[in-house]
């Protein structure tokens, strides 16, 4: 069987050129005792793909040029040598950025039995859901009546921190950029801050407006103007979770930091950055929080949906112009 994937032969320097990636396809191997080939149906592209790109280890290894790319995905077991893995099984998996996924059954799970579509678990209810959850409970420990900052507010990761930040009773204030993303926050009824064609006195005038009273959590998204200004108006005490600086993914050189980073000094505040993967143990009591409210329609969430593996590298190219609301998807 063939197996069509994206791969990268260089790295990038700054944003990626759409040339940068190659669709290419290969022959599988016959599956061995314990394997399992997956058809993907769904695939996600999301911003921290493009630290692995670079060639450099992070937190993460690197992708290796020539490889198929990778990245989260959903889809069905077409055929298996793993007994707890039968044929038609749905799964969730790291191999995406392809149509079909050759894997060892251990890197495979099942999908949980919530009634939502299955996509979800890409997006709300997978890692981005997750994300949003342990940056506020686990690092920032939001407490009821918290004012609660978010940028990035409308992406995957944001659009979910905010509701479940309104849940816990405080003001909430969201940063987004353009109209409809400003909104959808409004909409649910999230106080939206536009960032474009503001410097960070602007930003930080913009926010006081908001909420006079000042910030018990920011939860950053995205570095840059947005930190500056948020430093401006944290309480006493105040708790920042770093999730992200997607500002600063395809800079060509190192960016100055925070011009008031003394902030965290005068309001005696805690900055700490995290990593979701370090906190996925506690998945199960996420799923069983938020999994419940999203099959009720509790909580909204919001898909952007692009069509066929070819364009895979495209929407992941959206994502740093702002094309996305909410979780962008490929669906195959």
């Amino acid at each position: 069987m063939q197996s069509r994937y994206v791969t990268i032969h260089a790295h990038p320097e700054g944003t990626p050129e759409r040339e940068l990636f190659a669709l290419e396809s290969a022959e599988l191997p016959a599956l061995a005792e314990g394997e399992v080939r997956v058809r993907n149906t769904w695939l996600s592209v999301d911003p921290y793909m493009r630290g692995r790109m670079s060639g450099v280890a992070t937190y993460i290894e690197p992708f290796t040029l020539g490889a198929p790319l990778e990245g989260a995905a959903i889809g069905e077991i077409i055929e298996s040598r793993a007994e707890a893995f039968p044929t038609g099984t749905k799964v969730r998996h790291m191999g995406g950025w392809r149509d079909v996924a050759q894997l060892p059954a251990e890197r495979v799970e099942r999908l949980p039995a919530f009634d939502v579509p299955e996509q979800a678990y890409l997006g709300v209810l997978g890692m981005p859901g997750m994300t949003a959850w342990a940056g506020l409970n686990r690092i920032a420990e939001m407490k009821e009546g918290d004012n609660v900052l978010v940028s990035g507010a409308a992406g995957a990761v944001g659009s979910l921190a905010v509701q479940l930040a309104k849940a816990k009773g405080g003001t909430v204030v969201g940063i987004a950029g353009t109209q409809d993303k400003l909104d959808w926050l409004e909409a649910h009824g999230v106080k939206a801050v536009s960032y474009k064609g503001k410097d960070t006195a602007q930003l930080t005038a913009a926010l006081n407006e908001a909420c006079p009273e000042g910030f018990d959590v920011y939860y950053e998204n995205v570095g840059g103007t947005c930190l500056e200004a948020a430093l401006n108006t944290l309480r006493v005490g105040a708790r920042i979770a770093v999730c992200g600086m997607i500002s600063r993914y395809n800079a060509e050189a190192p960016s100055a930091g925070p011009g008031n980073l003394a902030m965290i000094l005068i309001r005696r505040a805690r900055m700490e950055g995290f990593i979701v993967f370090d906190h996925w143990a506690h998945y199960p009591e996420f799923l069983e929080e938020v999994g419940p409210q999203v099959a009720a329609g509790r909580l909204d969430y919001e898909e952007t949906v692009v069509e066929g593996l070819e364009q895979t590298p495209g929407a992941f190219l959206q994502l740093f112009e702002g094309g996305n609301r909410g979780k962008m998807l490929v669906r195959l």
